[in-house]
């Protein structure tokens, strides 16, 4: 592994809350970045339903990219991850309306369309995901019943959509793919029978590429639109964000559970294999493609969404509040404060999350949290419960013994929620480092470009390099593991 390069890349990492312009550049072995650009992603709701603002996420993307090239005229090449399962419709290259949002409210329908042709159970067998109403494949039944597929000659995902507008080429990037329900277990290629049964046309969808595959230059068009100077090239990494994210957690895979902590937690193990069992498919476990062939094999939780659909609500009533001093406050609570199922699929839409945690916790037989802060303590210790949970799954359905937790993504940077995971969970909890995800895509791209070679456990060595990594150990004596 080489200990430099002549060069950056750039990371557009794009995030269900917000986006971002990163650059990487190797020193002395050491990765360092540069944040160059940050934007909101906010969605739009029409009569039709909830949607991405897709044309101002490419434009706010290419705009960083520019200005990356100006600012650091070394750079070797970008690439883009995103959220997963959302797509957008073309018609001979033209978007055909801006993408639906995964929490849109017709989901449902097309979750029984598809279980009239194929039982959970099958599906689970084929493509090996836990059971999401939003996964791609119920999203296409829901679309195809509306009307919306009948013009359409092609389907890319958000990240692929992206890096068309900007190269002009169409692919699938693999490890998005293996989130659409659509790919078996472990498949070259989509899943032609199941395609088929649910008349669902293969042309729709671009060939699969792996991560590290060449995409091309940014076209002249884009280039002049947004200054981007260079000749500047596209490549693929691990396009789902959290397939980035788990190349930048510094973990040994033998022994060790990860938490990629946004929106959502992720929370799994990285195996060599599939476990496509109907174990796991009642627990709610899926798998998913990771970068050179692993197996991201986790569960979905619901996330810091609680915390940040919380405080939009707040604002919505005239309340705005300050996260940092609600952490604050929250950190000063003593006693127990109410808690509730995280994962309740009521708190998946958006409105008004405070008045419905409060009734989940009054449902259990508890009182309403009776303040803001203490509203923030009891999503905080409701994840940790959550994430604790998962953690015990994962050892359960793997049989392996969890030593360490890794927290990486905005969580990481969450100090009390680091530490009541630890105390959930019993074990230590290491955070960082916050940009897993920019930091996986940057360091993916480094080694398509020649700056570093090697497994991904190389490329974990950088991480633990060049990153301050906070450790939080179990506070209570009882924290101990049988």
């Amino acid at each position: 592994m080489t200990g430099a390069t002549p060069g950056s890349v750039a990371a557009i990492d794009l995030g269900a809350t917000s986006g971002r312009v990163i650059t990487g550049s190797l020193h002395d072995g050491e990765l360092r970045l540069r944040h160059v650009a940050r934007f909101p992603n906010t969605p739009v709701r029409l009569p039709d339903g909830l949607h991405w603002d897709v044309l101002s996420l490419y434009s706010q993307a290419m705009t960083g990219l520019g200005r990356a090239s100006r600012e650091e005229p070394g750079l070797l090449g970008a690439a883009v991850d995103s959220w997963a399962v959302d797509y957008g419709l073309l018609r001979r290259g033209s978007l055909l309306g801006n993408p639906h949002h995964y929490r849109d409210d017709r989901n449902a329908a097309g979750v029984a369309a598809v279980h009239g042709v194929v039982s959970a159970e099958e599906l689970h067998r084929r493509n090996g995901l836990q059971h999401l109403p939003f996964n791609t494949v119920f999203q296409l039944a829901a679309a195809d019943a509306a009307g919306e597929l009948e013009a359409a000659d092609r389907l890319l995902l958000v990240p692929d959509l992206v890096g068309y507008w900007a190269t002009g080429r169409q692919v699938t990037e693999r490890t998005n793919a293996s989130t659409t329900g659509l790919l078996p277990v472990g498949g070259a290629d989509w899943d032609l029978e199941l395609l088929t049964r649910l008349g669902l046309r293969r042309d729709l969808f671009a060939d699969l590429v792996d991560p590290g595959t060449s995409l091309g230059p940014v076209t002249p068009g884009v280039r002049a639109e947004f200054g981007i100077a260079g000749d500047v090239a596209l490549t693929t990494v691990g396009s789902h964000d959290t397939a980035s994210a788990v190349v930048a957690v510094p973990l040994d895979p033998d022994d060790a559970v990860y938490v990629s902590c946004g929106t959502w937690s992720l929370v799994g193990a990285e195996l060599p294999s599939a476990v496509v069992t109907e174990d796991a498919r009642r627990a709610g476990f899926t798998n998913e493609a990771g970068v050179d062939g692993r197996t991201r094999f986790l569960t979905n939780v619901m996330g810091l969404w609680l915390l940040s659909e919380s405080l939009r609500a707040w604002e919505r009533q005239g309340e705005p509040q300050e996260l940092e001093a609600l952490l604050e406050q929250a950190a000063q609570l003593s006693g127990e404060v109410p808690v509730f199922d995280a994962d309740d699929p009521r708190l998946l839409t958006p409105g008004d999350l405070p008045d419905r945690i409060a009734e989940l916790v009054v449902e259990r037989g508890g009182r309403a949290p009776a303040s803001k802060p203490e509203l923030v303590r009891s999503v905080l210790q409701s994840l940790a419960e959550a994430h604790a949970r998962a953690v015990r799954e994962v050892e359960r359905l793997t049989g392996r013994r969890a030593r360490t937790v890794h927290v990486v993504g905005g969580g990481a940077r969450n100090a009390l929620l680091c530490q009541l995971t630890a105390d959930a969970t019993s074990l230590p909890v290491v955070a960082g480092p916050v940009e897993a995800t920019a930091v996986g895509n940057l360091l993916v791209q480094a080694r398509t470009h020649g700056a570093l070679t090697g497994s991904l456990e190389a490329l974990r060595a950088v991480v633990a390099r060049s990153f301050e990594l906070r450790t939080f150990r179990p506070r209570t004596a009882t924290a101990t593991r049988g």
